[in-house]
């Protein structure tokens, strides 16, 4: 995913490949319920979570890691957050939210790059407005100044990122980073 050779084309499935891997570190530790099943020999006694998912993906780069996610979890429901970062200031504005029910599920925020950790907050405070409970946020990379920041507004947020890179620069882009998700895995500039 950083090389910046990488085509959207391929950028893509790497996405995907790695949510996966995201979703099941996100999910290890929930609470399972026992249920039942028919094999084609016997019935046998397993476990499968106990509640139910809401995936929410920050638009646009979000998108990329929501196809895996309702892959796996296929009773999920979706909600959107759009939230678009001033290239100035690094600070997100709202421009579109559109969310279901979020009483009694668990919400899988899914932002990709999480870098001062600002768009992030906005979303779990939206979140939090509509009535979420737990909140996982799954991302690609992440900075630790940004996670510092979330984790200190949001002491029970549990953050899932495949990469903790260095730091940020003066612009506030994560170092060594990917760039822009978002145009990688659309090919836009």
């Amino acid at each position: 995913l950083r090389a910046a050779d990488t085509p959207p084309e391929r950028f893509r499935p790497l996405t995907h490949i790695l949510t996966r891997i995201l979703v099941v570190e996100a999910t290890r530790r929930l609470p399972t319920r026992p249920v039942t099943v028919q094999t084609p020999l016997e019935s046998c006694d397993t476990a499968s979570l106990a509640r139910s998912f809401v995936a929410i993906p920050v638009l646009r780069a979000g998108l990329g890691m929501l196809d895996p996610v309702l892959e796996m979890l296929s009773d999920t429901t979706v909600g959107y957050v759009g939230l678009e970062r001033n290239e100035e200031t690094a600070i997100a504005s709202a421009y579109y939210c559109k969310l279901p029910a979020l009483e009694a599920k668990t919400v899988l925020l899914l932002d990709p790059m999480v870098a001062t950790g600002g768009s992030a907050a906005s979303a779990i405070e939206r979140l939090h407005d509509a009535g979420a409970g737990k909140i996982l946020l799954l991302c690609v990379v992440a900075a630790p100044e940004g996670v510092s920041f979330l984790t200190s507004r949001f002491p029970d947020l549990d953050i899932f990122a495949a990469a903790l890179d260095r730091s940020l620069n003066g612009q506030k882009y994560i170092l060594p980073g990917l760039g822009d998700f978002g145009d990688r895995l659309y090919g836009t500039v």
